[in-house]
């Protein structure tokens, strides 16, 4: 089978650590496993006072830990790790080098998957560093819309090449659907929203593909979902779909909250919530109304303003995501039959909360929001949700217990904007030929 051409964007290789003058160790605020290789490494050094601070600030884990972690750093009372300098650099890297550092540690902010014979690399938003580049470059990523023309699927002999748990159809096409997803997220012929939503009902089509529903096969279904994005004819469509500001507003508030039992909770990501409820008008008196009001205000004044001039912040935001969960294909290795339909409601709850936490962040600052607030805002909530590993399943079971995980409810959750006059057709998406809450700080009634 010849070998394929995927769009594969590879802004994570130019990444460096900027190491004592970050604004937040990666290094403070959570735990820091211990691989079994790193600690034989350990092991092995000559006594020395690294040696016996390492041997006392290691801890061994039990088999039953979840997730599995062979050890951890014990952190010490400042919630940070022991094995910083006072200038905040790592001791086992600057005194016996790079080699010796765990595997979390000598790949953060990087993920980096395997897809079939191809490694994938990206970045987790985490890092304040890595936020920057990922959301502040206008060419991030250089998209060519010729590249992957002649992309085929995966080259599988047979159903033991792929990796446990592999077990939809779908996947052997990752790159053809990885290349759809990617230019519709970049097609500014429509508004960020409704691109969204349109990527709601590709996830769909492909479940019903998936199960037999309908009657299509990968490659003719993409070919016609791109010449129907091309024609523009779902513009006046989508102008119909319902605009809920309060409902939105409480998912946001309910995700956010979700955040704020966390034990480990850090000062800028509780700096970003003050800003965040002051921006809606939090106080004595607010209800769900009023703060829906100023929700709005903030958006349409301050915030969707910015967004207009620095388009590219929110699509690299998505683009990255999109490359971090190994989207729509990131939990396919938990499940025998996976759901593209649920891998978009994920997407859109990380979208939702981000946008709605930068929403109150904008209202904040008004006419003084900037990128470094942006930044800021994306950097902590990344922090606390990117890595909270019950999230993304907490966040579902939100959005179906308030009946929001439909195609109308994420809609809610994507659109603030008031109904707009069509736009011009949209701009075509090639495609492979079809060979192969916060509510305790927000009183609502």
């Amino acid at each position: 089978m010849p070998q394929i051409t995927p769009i594969r964007p590879d802004y994570a290789a130019t990444f460096h650590c900027i190491g004592s003058a970050c604004e937040d160790t990666c290094c403070q605020g959570w735990s820091v496993p211990i691989d079994r290789a790193a600690y034989e490494k350990y092991q092995s050094l000559p006594p020395s006072p690294l040696h016996t601070l390492i041997d006392t600030s290691i801890l061994l884990m039990p088999a039953t830990v979840k997730p599995p972690a062979f050890a951890r750093i014990r952190m010490d009372e400042a919630n940070q790790c022991p094995l910083l300098s006072a200038d905040r650099l790592c001791r086992i890297q600057s005194e016996v080098g790079e080699p010796f550092l765990s595997h979390a540690c000598a790949t953060y902010p990087r993920v980096i998957h395997a897809i079939g014979s191809i490694q994938e690399t990206a970045l987790t938003l985490s890092c304040p560093e890595a936020a920057r580049l990922v959301l502040l470059n206008p060419d991030l990523p250089a998209l060519d819309s010729q590249q992957g023309a002649q992309a085929e699927p995966l080259a599988v002999r047979n159903a033991s090449q792929l990796p446990a748990g592999y077990l939809s159809s779908q996947f052997i096409w990752f790159w053809p659907i990885r290349q759809v997803v990617l230019l519709l997220l970049r097609n500014r012929a429509y508004p960020l929203w409704q691109r969204l939503f349109l990527l709601g009902v590709f996830c769909r089509r492909l479940d019903a593909i998936a199960t037999g529903e309908l009657k299509r096969s990968v490659p003719d279904f993409l070919k016609d979902f791109a010449a129907s994005v091309a024609s523009g004819a779902l513009l006046s469509a989508m102008e119909t779909l319902p605009l809920d500001r309060e409902a939105q507003l409480d998912i946001v508030l309910r995700l956010a909250g979700m955040l704020l039992h966390r034990s480990n909770l850090r000062p800028r990501f509780l700096a970003c919530v003050q800003a965040f409820t002051a921006g809606i008008g939090n106080g004595p008196g607010a209800t769900i109304q009023s703060l829906a009001e100023q929700y709005a205000v903030a958006h349409d004044r301050y915030y969707a303003p910015f967004f207009d001039r620095h388009p590219y912040i929110l699509e690299n935001f998505l683009t990255n995501t999109v490359l971090r969960c190994r989207f729509p294909f990131a939990h396919v290795s938990q499940q025998t039959q996976l759901s593209m339909t649920r891998e978009f409601a994920l997407l859109t709850a990380q979208f939702a909360l981000m946008k709605g936490l930068l929403i109150g962040v904008a209202g904040h600052h008004r006419e003084a929001f900037a990128a470094e607030h942006v930044v800021h805002t994306v950097q902590a909530a990344s922090k606390h949700f990117e890595h909270h590993p019950e999230f993304l399943n907490l966040a579902h079971e939100l959005l179906v217990e308030s009946r929001m995980d439909g195609a109308r409810g994420l809609a809610i959750l994507l659109r603030n904007t008031e109904p707009k006059a069509p736009r011009p057709a949209a701009q075509q998406i090639p495609v492979p030929p079809p060979h192969p809450g916060v509510s305790a700080l927000v009183p609502v009634p």
